[in-house]
């Protein structure tokens, strides 16, 4: 077998993977267990995909430390399809769905929720470009609130709020696509959130929804079945065909967060990587400028920019050729981003840390 040539990988999503769990995923991609077939060609209402399934869930509430009463849902559709179910789920007559906005996922939850209802600006930095992060602690709603709708962290834009508002009774809800399970979070804010698999989770291909029972008995009851949170939660989330694989795969990329100390084990890691090329940047000189003001900064995706355009593309191509990868910042905003999720090591940051200086030692 010809020796792997893995790279530096940071991309945003689908992004890296513990290189354990696709190594054992290898092992047993051909035959699963001992079953003479691949989990990719078992019957979703088969014992072994029921028993699979259950254990995951399981293994989610574990590595979350969830409180008691919330219920674990395996989706389809990537966040981007939360934007609709949320509010065909919550948004109720003479109510307004309020948000948030601190970055182009949140504003998009927004835009998409208008389609549904009534949904309205609660807070927005858009004005300052995303660099900054809306405050939140002081946050007054009306009683005509549905709920209350936030992005925890922004990956385009690279900021992260650290704080969480007190919405009781109203529901808070989080699309925690880029940084659940990267650190410790007080989840008895949020009545619901919800992340897409591909940053620390596994693969693409499912999203966990996370509900609480509560919240789960008023959800709309007049909208498509295959729409209600009702029917995953009624079903196990084995309604319809899952993405049997990826909730496979996350099965084990949960088992490896166990073995590595957990979620507070991996937030110390996380604050070592972002440390790494946040100083890196702090002491440039303005060579690499932060696209966050410091106290909104990002553990899981570190942007910023240079001079101009050009040395940013010498920036990136030169990169490639020294082995990393997914360093280009999004098409909307520009720039540079290195994203730095729970299976990139420790090791990958300082070696990035190291490019940086020796190119502003030779281009700055």
């Amino acid at each position: 077998m010809e020796k792997m040539n893995r790279i530096y990988n940071f991309n945003p999503g689908p992004a890296a993977l513990p290189l354990e769990v696709l190594l054992q995923g290898q092992q047993e991609f051909s035959e699963y267990g001992k079953h003479g077939m691949s989990i990719m060609e078992m019957s979703h209402r088969s014992k072994a995909v029921e028993t699979l399934n259950g254990e995951t869930q399981q293994l989610l509430a574990e590595t979350l430390n969830l409180p008691a009463g919330y219920r674990i849902l395996f989706m389809g559709g990537g966040a981007s399809t939360q934007f609709a179910l949320v509010p065909l789920n919550l948004m109720k007559a003479g109510k307004v769905g309020r948000y948030i906005l601190s970055g182009s996922f949140s504003e998009k939850a927004y835009l998409e929720a208008q389609t549904v209802g009534a949904a309205a600006v609660l807070s927005s930095t858009k004005e300052h470009g995303w660099s900054r992060l809306p405050a939140v602690n002081d946050i007054r709603l009306g009683t005509d609130t549905a709920y209350v709708h936030m992005t925890t962290n922004n990956t385009i834009e690279g900021s992260q709020f650290q704080d969480f508002p007190a919405t009781a009774p109203v529901p808070l809800i989080g699309d925690m696509t880029s940084d659940l399970l990267s650190r410790r979070i007080d989840l008895t804010k949020f009545s619901m959130f919800y992340a897409a698999a591909q940053k620390n989770l596994g693969p693409a291909g499912v999203t966990v929804a996370v509900i609480h029972e509560e919240l789960l008995q008023e959800c709309a009851e007049r909208i498509p079945t295959i729409f209600k949170y009702g029917t995953y939660a009624q079903h196990d989330s084995l309604y319809n065909t899952p993405s049997v694989h990826s909730i496979y795969m996350m099965n084990l990329v949960l088992r490896w967060v166990k073995e590595q100390g957990g979620v507070e084990e991996l937030e110390k890691r996380n604050i070592e990587k972002a440390k790494l090329i946040y100083e890196v940047m702090d002491t440039s000189g303005g060579f690499y400028s932060g696209m966050v003001e410091k106290p909104y900064r990002s553990m899981m995706n570190v942007t910023w920019r240079m001079m101009d355009a050009e040395l940013e593309e010498r920036f990136v191509k030169e990169s490639q050729l020294h082995g990393f990868d997914g360093l280009a910042g999004h098409r909307s905003v520009g720039g540079l981003r290195a994203s730095a999720y729970n299976a990139v090591p420790v090791q990958w940051c300082k070696a990035l840390a190291e490019f940086m200086i020796d190119f502003q030692k030779r281009n700055g």
